[in-house]
This record gives C-alpha cells, sequence and structure tokens, in this order.
C-alpha cells in the first residue's frame, strides 16, 4: 500500500512538471491574462489610461503619486496590468521602465 502511495504522489508531482513546462513553453506562464487581448502591450487606447489607472490604484494609500505614474506609464505602454499589485510581466513596457536608481517606475 505505501509504495502505490509513493507511486501515485510521484506520478501526480510528475503531471504536475509536464503541465507547467507545457504552459511555459506556449508563452502562458501559468497565467492566461491575455485572453482576447484585454492585457497586454498595446492593448488600451491613450483615453482609457485614467480609468483603468484608476482600478489599478484603488486600493493604495499613496493614491496621488500611483494614478500620476500609472497614466504617465500607460500613455506610453498602452498596458495596465490586472489587478491591484504585481502582475507587470503581462505588460513587459510597464514592467522594465525603470527609475534613475533602477527601481520600477511603474506602480
Amino acid at each position: 500500500m505505501a509504495k502505490f502511495l509513493a507511486a501515485l504522489i510521484l506520478a501526480l508531482f510528475a503531471f504536475s512538471m509536464l503541465q507547467t513546462m507545457v504552459m511555459a513553453s506556449q508563452g502562458h506562464g501559468g497565467h492566461n491574462y491575455n485572453s482576447g487581448n484585454k492585457f497586454g502591450p498595446g492593448s488600451l487606447r491613450s483615453s482609457q489610461c485614467p480609468s483603468q489607472c484608476s482600478r489599478r490604484c484603488s486600493k493604495t494609500q499613496y493614491h496621488k503619486p500611483c494614478i500620476f505614474f500609472c497614466n504617465k506609464c500607460c500613455k506610453k505602454c498602452l498596458c495596465v496590468p490586472p489587478g491591484y499589485y504585481g502582475n507587470k510581466a503581462v505588460c513587459p513596457c510597464y514592467n522594465n521602465w525603470k527609475t534613475k536608481e533602477g527601481g520600477p517606475k511603474c506602480p
């Protein structure tokens, strides 16, 4: 019984690793944010930036600076990542724009 349980756990682990590798090779990285081109580079018009940045910055205590830099980044990249924090890999321009000190420019 113990050998069967160990083999089952090993098989599930192997299947999980295989699924992760397949998703990574297809460019999803485990996320399906780009379905329907709702997120990602060039997915917005500049007129949509204020509403998307308002959504992105709605839960921060630093609302004004967040809105300012988010709008600046959105107008350049035409993209705002999903959610309130993180997920920047969906928007490479937004993710890779750095300050002079090397920190992230976009919230």
